[in-house]
């Protein structure tokens, strides 16, 4: 098996890429690595996109990353990998030159083999970079090959930060003598330099350019959502579909003054006055800046009305209706702009000397689209079970009475205090041992998993009870047993390095794709024993005591003295969203659009009735203790109390 080049008609140059050290005879891999995409003219400017290539372009190697703090922390506090067990993969710090991607494709297709393209958009906040060896797609599209879905999937780097996000007054009326329309958002308008670059030359690598999945994590579903209500998204759309995968999204994005306001404080801290001053600053000053924001509502990126499209304070229901087709294919009036339909949906590929037979004629338009303007893209939306407790150790920081005064003057209500306070079972008098975990199923609540539920019952009416998939990842990580934030990326890109995981002969009593037959969803001798609540819970869909999610606890059951995942389990949940992730790229109904489709616990997968999602999420809870809030108090709620108590506060109350 020779080393990847492919020549580029429309760049003009040779790429040199590697074979993929998971390849094998029947399934190579290729891989072209640090692809420069854009080129940044200075810092806080806009990127321009790049075409100017050598004859010879050596993609090898992985390009520098934007600038950032301690990025190897992102991997322990995630995944509780230990240094030693981490990949050695160094990555070189640029500013500058930050903007590059990697494509990782099935070996020996061409151009005509025009296969789906999957575009990941990594999370992390100010840390993480797409050439993470977290999402190398080595595995990932050799999967693919296995089941007969080939895709192609490109990951890639943006600005984070201050360096890809800060916003003033005096930033805007630079870049706009600059010719630049907008401020801020550059790391934002980075994603879509990206996936333009992909759009106009992914072709020749094989891919399809009008079949363009954008799928993202964390932070980096944020941003996808944010694209979806982006005026660009709403007069050229370059992506045909979206996966939100446990968005962190805020519902307050700042103006261009607020935001300039929390801009001037930081250059206070840095004793500096002006934007010159600024950009001389060192860049290792400038990463250690941790802002609490990312995008900017400057009046150019958003679409008009996106806030009241995002987050209405009132969503009917009863509206929203539900259409699936008998074939479970999207056969709807806007199926085939959803860039799948009847075009590519019946295409299977069982081996890789298949691909270039399946070539197929095409439009050689670049500015061709198969979305229509103002069609909104269908969408799978989930989030995990245990999201929280990425800020486990800031929750046990808080004594009962701080939380109460902190919940009071967020609130300015006492009713309303009050009520979230009995909802979440806290009190002044709630003992030490027990406010950790009331306090994050709060934050869970508050910061993830009722925004999520929003988000998603929104899209759907907007799409007329059409086009939106929903999920719950209650698996559980082979590292620490917990379903935590970001756990589902251990089973869809498959390289986290692993404990030792225990053999299962055969299957449990569930099995992929079976509908739960219990009313309600409930426990029953026939699901797995981890069940999260009941609809008969006194406790009101609170997550069942048998179940304590610990971040320290052991990943060995003491009373069986078995692994928490076993192969089998963990096995079946990675093939599962894998093979989900690409049917949705091929264009099909991933499930039922009426149903719930379920990762987990202890590797149960399937369709199971929407009504299962409140017995997996304290849903009831929410619309007496969340809902008459308001999205924005709420947000505020969590977002406090995953910070933790003030600095000087902690055990004097």
């Amino acid at each position: 098996m020779e080393e990847p080049t492919i020549f580029h008609d429309s760049l003009h140059t040779t790429f040199n890429g590697v074979l993929h050290p998971v390849s094998t005879p029947e399934a190579p891999v290729s891989q072209f690595r640090g692809i420069k995409y854009a080129s940044i003219p200075a810092r806080f400017r806009q990127a321009k996109l790049f075409t100017n290539y050598n004859v010879v372009t050596n993609a090898t190697l992985y390009g520098p990353v934007c600038p950032q703090y301690k990025p190897a922390l992102f991997e322990k506090q995630l995944f509780d990998v230990s240094p030693e067990d981490i990949p050695h993969h160094p990555l070189k710090q640029d500013e500058l030159e930050c903007l590059n991607l990697n494509i990782t494709t099935p070996a020996n297709i061409s151009p005509d083999s025009q296969l789906p393209v999957m575009l990941w958009v990594h999370g992390g906040g100010n840390r993480g970079s797409g050439s993470s060896w977290l999402f190398d797609g080595g595995a990932f599209v050799q999967r693919s090959m296995h089941v007969g879905r080939p895709v192609i999937l490109v990951t890639f780097n943006y600005r984070l930060g201050l360096l890809g996000f800060a916003s003033s007054p005096a930033i805007r009326d630079d870049n706009r003598a600059a010719g630049e329309e907008g401020v801020g958002n550059y790391g934002l308008r980075d994603q879509r330099k990206a996936l333009e670059w992909v759009y106009h030359f992914i072709s020749d690598f094989g891919g399809d350019p009008n079949n363009i999945t954008l799928f993202g994590e964390s932070t980096g579903a944020a941003d996808i959502l944010c694209h979806l209500h982006s005026s660009c998204n709403e007069r050229a759309p370059l992506f045909q579909r979206a996966i939100i995968q446990s968005p962190v999204m805020d519902a307050d994005i700042p103006t261009v003054h607020s935001a300039g306001w929390q801009l001037n404080k930081t250059m206070s801290s840095l004793r500096i006055q002006s934007l010159d001053d600024l950009r001389s600053v060192e860049v290792d000053r400038l990463v250690k800046i941790n802002l609490n924001f990312r995008a900017t509502d400057d009046g150019i990126f958003f679409r008009k009305g996106w806030k009241e499209s995002l987050y209405p304070e009132v969503v009917d229901e009863a509206k929203i209706c539900t259409h699936v087709s008998p074939d479970g294919h999207l056969d709807v009036p806007e199926a085939r702009a959803f860039g799948g339909g009847h075009r590519s949906q019946h295409r299977s590929h069982s081996k890789v000397r298949h691909l270039r037979s399946e070539s197929r004629s095409r439009s050689r338009s670049r500015h061709q689209h198969i979305i229509p303007p103002n069609t909104r893209q269908p969408l799978i939306i989930g989030d995990c079970a245990a999201e929280s407790q990425l800020h486990s150790f800031e929750a046990s920081l808080w004594s009962a009475p701080a939380v109460v005064r902190r919940l009071r003057a967020i609130c300015q209500s006492l009713n309303k205090s009050t009520a979230l306070m009995r909802s979440y079972e806290i009190t002044a008098n709630t003992p030490a041992d027990e406010l950790r975990d009331r306090v994050l199923e709060l934050i869970n609540d508050a910061r993830f998993a009722w925004p999520m539920d929003c988000i998603a019952k929104i899209a759907k009416a907007q799409r007329g009870g059409r086009g939106v998939w929903r999920y719950v990842f209650d698996q559980e990580s082979p590292s620490n047993g917990l379903p935590h934030h970001g756990v589902d990326l251990m089973y869809l890109f498959d390289t986290v390095p692993l404990p030792s995981l225990g053999s299962s002969d055969s299957p449990d009593s569930f099995d992929t794709d079976e509908e739960d037959s219990s009313p309600g969803g409930v426990c029953t001798p026939q699901t797995p024993p981890l069940c999260f609540g009941s609809d008969s819970s006194s406790e009101c869909g609170r997550i069942s005591p048998d179940y304590d999610f610990d971040i320290n606890e052991s990943v060995v059951d003491d009373e069986w003295g078995a692994p928490v995942v076993d192969e089998f389990a963990f096995t079946k949940v990675r093939n599962a969203i894998q093979e989900k992730w690409f049917t949705f790229a091929y264009g099909e109904s991933p499930w039922r659009e009426d149903r719930l489709f379920l990762f987990g616990p202890e590797g149960e997968t399937g369709e199971r009735r929407m009504s299962l999602f409140e017995v997996r999420r304290r849903a009831k809870l929410w619309k007496e203790a969340l809902a008459p809030l308001g999205i924005q108090l709420v947000q505020k709620v969590g977002m406090e109390l995953s910070n933790g108590p003030p600095l000087g506060t902690v055990g004097k109350y």
